[in-house]
């Protein structure tokens, strides 16, 4: 077939005439959470969504948000002002862990979805309440991992789904760094609240345990038993919660043995997939896999643009009104927050905790 002039010309003035897609607009409420700032400059170039407003009470850390390109005029003090006057169709809260049912109560009465930065809260019961409360106003949620935007991650575990390891039966996961540091503006604010108890929901148990019990729920499911052991090594650093914590999660057929902490001699994000066959060892930007002595890294390949990142995936979902899938969903944070729960119950008594089963 012949491509004319006149059919090009035709086929580009069609494309101009299709309606061009209005950003969602975006608040950001809270600046205490250190990982806003790996993704507030995202939201101000605004190419997925428009931000309009970011919410909070610190002037300090309102001074760091103007350095990091968000207008003054954008920047206010109190949230609730904030949701009703900008009226957001999406908000991402980098607030303490234990104050996200109260955002999701403010979000839910408005119809706004929401992004919680990891994990969804300080307590199962929380954890509960919100998707019970996002479930009956109809509104996603969404908590957001780092790791759920890795290709190697998704190498890793198709992989295994595809039955080349075999069996999966044990997970090794290792999860952590030197600990928070509490110098500066913004590393002062995440820890003040992350080294509390209730703020957080623990300390280093808390912090890195969700990521290794959501990898754990991701290839085995839910555990049957949850073990947990902890230490306090650096009291005169971390003087109210426990700074190195290890979870041994139970399985019919395998088991997850994790590792969190805050006193490893540099970062952490590694995973190693056992199955009867073969084993792959993944970390953010490669994976390895071994069968019997052949040893050879795996190509990763790359995500869809609409899957690479938490914004674009969030205005995918809202766009095309498709649930929240995979790590980020609410069930399976959900859980993870009652496998954290399972092993405060653990240390408190020094014994594995049966899971329930479910009703």
């Amino acid at each position: 077939m012949k491509i004319t002039t006149k059919l090009i010309s035709a086929a580009f003035i069609a494309a101009l005439s299709l309606p061009a897609q209005t950003p969602y607009k975006m608040a950001v409420v809270g600046l205490v959470h250190s990982h806003v700032w790996g993704h507030i400059d995202k939201m101000v170039k605004g190419k997925d969504v428009t931000l309009v407003g970011v919410a909070e009470p610190n002037p300090a850390l309102q001074e760091e948000a103007k350095k990091s390109g968000v207008a003054p005029e954008l920047i206010s003090a109190d949230y609730l002002k904030m949701l009703d006057e900008k009226k957001p169709d999406l908000i991402w809260a980098f607030v303490e862990n234990n104050r996200h049912l109260e955002i999701i109560e403010a979000a839910a009465a408005r119809k706004i979805n929401v992004i919680f930065e990891k994990p969804l809260a300080s307590t199962w019961k929380d954890s509960l309440k919100i998707r019970e409360i996002a479930t009956k106003a109809g509104i996603k949620v969404m908590c957001n991992y780092q790791m759920a935007w890795w290709p190697a991650n998704y190498t890793a575990r198709n992989m295994a789904s595809a039955g080349e390891l075999g069996q999966v039966y044990r997970l090794h996961g290792v999860v952590g760094h030197g600990g928070p540091g509490s110098e500066g503006v913004r590393n002062g604010a995440f820890f003040a609240w992350l080294t509390d108890p209730v703020k957080n929901g623990g300390g280093a148990l808390m912090d890195f345990g969700c990521y290794n019990a959501l990898w754990s729920l991701w290839y085995l499911g839910r555990p049957e038993t949850v073990y947990a052991h902890v230490n306090h090594l650096r009291p005169s650093v971390f003087p109210k919660v426990e700074d190195n914590a290890d979870l041994m999660l139970g399985y019919k057929n395998g088991v997850g043995l994790f590792e969190g902490s805050w006193d490893l001699p540099r970062s952490y994000q590694d995973l190693d997939v056992f199955g009867l066959k073969a084993s792959v060892h993944m970390k953010n930007g490669s994976v390895e896999k071994q069968e019997g002595r052949d040893r050879k890294a795996v190509d990763i390949a790359p995500l869809a643009p609409e899957d690479a990142e938490p914004i674009a995936y969030m205005v995918s979902r809202m766009r095309q009104n498709k649930p929240i899938e995979g790590m980020t969903a609410l069930d399976i944070n959900v859980d993870v927050i009652e496998i954290i729960e399972a092993a405060k119950e653990s240390i408190r008594t020094g014994k594995a905790v049966v899971m329930a089963p479910r009703k």
